[in-house]
C-alpha cells in the first residue's frame, strides 16, 4: 500500500495522534452501552485527548475497538485544530483558515482518479450471511434516550448513480435495526437522498457500502457540501495530490478505500423503512420517543482489518465532529460561492457557540463601499444566494461583519452581532427557503419544520457602507500605546499571571 500517511490511512492517523500526545489508550474493559460514549462526550466538552477503547465488552470475531472524538478540538490554542489538520496532512498548528483553504483547494484543480488495487487491509477478515449479527457487535449506545445503537456516526456511505457516472461518499447517521439491517437518515437535499431517488425511479434497490475508518481526508470530503455530481475520490486526490487506493467490494461493483478498518456491503432499500431515532444530534438535544420512518440498509457482507477500530462521534453540545466539520465545511463552501458571485466576502465560518447554525461572513468594506449599495440591498443579495444553495442548507443565520472582526473567534462574532445589528431593522428574513429540520426550533418549534426560519443579520454599521469605520475599539490591543502594552506583557508572568499562549 502506498497510502500510508496519516491523512490517507486511518490506522496511521491514530498513530499520529499518539505521537502528538493527543491519544489516551484505555485498556481496561469499557462498556459500549453508554460508558464509552460518556467518556467521549466529556472529552468533547473539555477538549481533552481522543480516547481509544482497546477492550470493549462484547467484542466478537475481533470486532472491534473504538476511537472517540476523532475530529474534536485540542485544549491548547497553539494546536487547537490539530486533529482536523492531521486529517489533511497539515501541521497540527494549522489555523482554521488554512484547513478550510486546503479543503477548497481541490475545487480549482483537476481531479486525480483513484488507483484500483486487487486487495488491501480491509479484506483481512470476512463475515457473510448467517455469520452476521449486528445485534451482537459492541455497537455503542451513545445517549440514554437514543432509539438504538448508532454504529454509524463517523463512517462513510458509498453509493453510485444508476448510470455509474457519480459516486458519492457521505456521512449520515444509522443505527442497528436487527441482525442484518441498519436504519438511518436519508433526507432531502443531501446527495445520498438524490441518488436514492434516482434508483427509486429505476425501481431497484441501491447497491451500497459503508466504510468505517477511511482515510481521514476522505471523511472530511464526505462531510463537505461539494457540488452535485462531483465524485469525492477524485476531489480528495486533487486536494492531497495523491491517488487514493480503492478496492472492489465482494458483493457489488462499488469501490472502497483499501485501508478501511471495517466495510459493510449490501443494499439500501427504495421501499422498506423502519423506525429510526431519536438521537442526540449536533444541536445538543434528544427528544425521547421522537422516531421517524427511514430507509433500511441490508448488510450482506462485512470485511475488516485485523484488530479494527470503529471511529465514533458522540454528538451533542460543544464541541465534537458535527461542529468542527459540518459547520466549518459548509462555511468554506459558502465563502467560495459568495466569491464566485462577485460578493466582497473574504472569510466565512460557523461559530461553534451558535451550535453551527450561524455563519459569519467577513466583508471587505472598502470593496463594499465601491459597490455603492446599502444594507437591505446587500443583505438580500447574500441571503438570496446562500439560502437557495445546498451549501446554506444547515445554516439559519448569516451574520455580516466588518474588517475588524475575526470570524474564527466566536467572541468577536457575538460582540459584533450584539452591538451592531439592530433587531428587526438590520435583518432580512427568509420564510420561503428550505430549512434544516434537525434544528429543534424547526422540528419541535413553531412553523414548518422544513421551510423558512432563516435570516441575514447585518452587523455592519452604516458608516461601513459610506465613509468607513468611525469608532475605536475599547480593548487591550487598541486602547493603549505600544510602549505601555509592551511593558505590561513583559512583566505579565512576573506579576503572577498565567503564561499567555
Amino acid at each position: 500500500m502506498a497510502n500510508t500517511e496519516p491523512h490517507l490511512c486511518f490506522r496511521a492517523f491514530v498513530e499520529a495522534l499518539k505521537a502528538d500526545d493527543d491519544l489516551i489508550e484505555i485498556n481496561a474493559p469499557v462498556d459500549p452501552n453508554l460508558e464509552a460514549a460518556a467518556i467521549t462526550r466529556l472529552v468533547c466538552e473539555t477538549d481533552d485527548k481522543a480516547p481509544l477503547f482497546n477492550n470493549l465488552k462484547g467484542t466478537k470475531n475481533g470486532l472491534f475497538r473504538i476511537l472517540g472524538a476523532p475530529a474534536s478540538l485540542r485544549r491548547s490554542s497553539k494546536d487547537r485544530y490539530g486533529r482536523l489538520a492531521r486529517h489533511l496532512g497539515l501541521p497540527p498548528t494549522a489555523s482554521m483558515r488554512e484547513i478550510l483553504d486546503k479543503m477548497l483547494s481541490a475545487s480549482t484543480l483537476p481531479p486525480i482518479d483513484p488507483t484500483i488495487v486487487s486487495s488491501g487491509p480491509c479484506k483481512e477478515n470476512k463475515l457473510e450471511g448467517d455469520q452476521i449479527d449486528l445485534t451482537e457487535l459492541p455497537a455503542p449506545l451513545i445517549h440514554q434516550s437514543d432509539g438504538g445503537k448508532y454504529i454509524q456516526t463517523y463512517g462513510m456511505h458509498i453509493i453510485q448513480s444508476p448510470d455509474g457516472k457519480w459516486t458519492n461518499w457521505s456521512i449520515a447517521r444509522a443505527m442497528v435495526y436487527d441482525k442484518r439491517h441498519l436504519v438511518g437518515l436519508v433526507i432531502e437535499p443531501q446527495h445520498i437522498w438524490q441518488i436514492h431517488q434516482m434508483w427509486k425511479k429505476e425501481g431497484r434497490n441501491v447497491p451500497w457500502a459503508l466504510a468505517f475508518g477511511v482515510p481521514p481526508a476522505a471523511i472530511m470530503a464526505s462531510s463537505m457540501p461539494i457540488p452535485d455530481g462531483v465524485t469525492e475520490a477524485g476531489y480528495v486526490g486533487a486536494m492531497t495530490g495523491t491517488s487514493l487506493e480503492l478496492v472492489k467490494c465482494d458483493t457489488n461493483d462499488l469501490y472502497v478505500p483499501a485501508s478501511s478498518e471495517i466495510v459493510f456491503e449490501g443494499t439500501l432499500s427504495i421501499s422498506e423503512t423502519g423506525a429510526e431515532g431519536p438521537f442526540g444530534e449536533m444541536h445538543g438535544y434528544v427528544f425521547p420517543g421522537d422516531t421517524h420512518n427511514c430507509p433500511i440498509y441490508t448488510v450482506d457482507k462485512i470485511t475488516y482489518r485485523n484488530d479494527p477500530i470503529l471511529p465514533m462521534s458522540a454528538c451533542g453540545r460543544l464541541t465534537d465532529e458535527t461542529h468542527t466539520m459540518i459547520g466549518s465545511l459548509a462555511a468554506a463552501e459558502i465563502r467560495k460561492i459568495c466569491q464566485q458571485a462577485g460578493l466582497p466576502i473574504t472569510d466565512a465560518f460557523a461559530p461553534f457557540e451558535s451550535q453551527v447554525t450561524w455563519v459569519a461572513l467577513k466583508v471587505d468594506t472598502a470593496q463594499l463601499r465601491r459597490l455603492k449599495t446599502n444594507s437591505k440591498e446587500f443583505s438580500k443579495k447574500v441571503g438570496d444566494l446562500v439560502f437557495n444553495h445546498k451549501a446554506g442548507y444547515t445554516v439559519h443565520r448569516l451574520v455580516l461583519v466588518g474588517d475588524d472582526i475575526d470570524v474564527y473567534n466566536g467572541k468577536d462574532v457575538l460582540w459584533a452581532f450584539s452591538t451592531r445589528c439592530r433587531p428587526g431593522m438590520d435583518e432580512t428574513f427568509y420564510e420561503d427557503v428550505r430549512g434544516f429540520p434537525l434544528i429543534p426550533y424547526m422540528s419541535h418549534g413553531n412553523g414548518s419544520p422544513t421551510r423558512g426560519g432563516k435570516v441575514v443579520s447585518d452587523a455592519l454599521l452604516p458608516s461601513e457602507y459610506t465613509t468607513g469605520a468611525d469608532w475605536e475599539v475599547a480593548d487591550f490591543e487598541h486602547s493603549y500605546p505600544e510602549e505601555v502594552k509592551a511593558k505590561v506583557l513583559e512583566n505579565w508572568e512576573t506579576m503572577g499571571f498565567r503564561r499567555r499562549e
